[in-house]
């Protein structure tokens, strides 16, 4: 019998639950958000640093994502808040202290063609550090409505570290909480003081693709036709079709830029 496992089994149940119970109407007015502005030819930009960039890399390309015939959403994966080893050059440390520098994310969002009328979906549990923070008010100065993703039980126990005193559902027009505890873990065991095993990974996927099934259901009533991203493992569509898909999520990009 898996005795240690159901303890976090069960947590992440409790946490999936409360999500679909309590978060339903801010995830339904945000993916209402999103489609109106994939439909009218924006983007909807996804960020988030560290564990957060999960959920950026999930939204596109991935197979059963999906792109309009003149928007979609817009990955924003900065290599300098991910890490690709534990220490040294593009480790832990290096991002935790990058991802709290004041000033440093502006540089990055400058260059990401973010237009009035686009969506930012942000990602972060905390809320505190200043990338995710700085976004959302990038974000708000450029014209562009903000959809927070963050754990509101950090955001009321934990005081701001951002010299603007602001938290990133200060910023945001819509918070959904990731209703994960403020320390992340869950699981509690005999012998160990700190509870184990993560739970916003789970939580926040969850919430990416509740929001990413309820746009593509909006746009479909909107009338739009979707072009899915798809498996090859589906023998019926030609291997030729995500080499479409790539051309054409190319081409409203390209299309965005000429906007003024």
């Amino acid at each position: 019998m898996m005795v240690f496992g159901e303890k976090y089994f069960e947590a992440i149940n409790n946490i999936l639950e409360k999500i679909h119970t309590t978060q339903a109407r801010n995830i339904e007015k945000s993916a209402k958000l999103m489609a109106t502005a994939i439909h009218d030819g924006n983007l909807v930009h996804v960020f988030g640093s560290a564990h957060s960039a999960i959920p950026v890399m999930e939204v596109f390309p991935r197979y059963g994502s999906f792109i309009a015939s003149k928007g979609s959403f817009h990955p924003l994966l900065n290599p300098r808040l991910l890490w690709s080893t534990v220490i040294g050059a593009g480790g832990v440390k290096d991002l935790l202290w990058i991802e709290r520098v004041e000033g440093y994310i502006e540089n990055f969002l400058d260059e990401q063609d973010m237009k009035s009328g686009d969506v930012l979906l942000v990602f972060s549990h905390g809320g505190l550090n200043a990338a995710p923070v700085e976004s959302a008010m990038y974000a708000n100065k450029h014209g562009l409505s903000v959809v927070a993703v963050t754990s509101m039980e950090n955001q009321k126990v934990s005081e701001p570290t951002h010299s603007s005193g602001k938290k990133l559902s200060d910023v945001a027009d819509i918070v959904i909480d990731n209703c994960a505890p403020s320390e992340d873990a869950v699981v509690k065991m005999d012998g160990l003081s700190e509870k184990i095993c993560p739970s916003t990974t789970i939580a926040i996927i969850t919430i990416l693709q509740l929001l990413m099934a309820q746009v593509a259901g909006e746009l479909l009533k909107m009338g739009e036709k979707l072009d899915v991203f798809v498996s090859p493992n589906i023998a019926e569509i030609p291997l030729s079709h995500n080499k479409e898909i790539f051309a054409k999520y190319s081409h409203i990009l390209a299309q965005h830029a000429r906007r003024k």
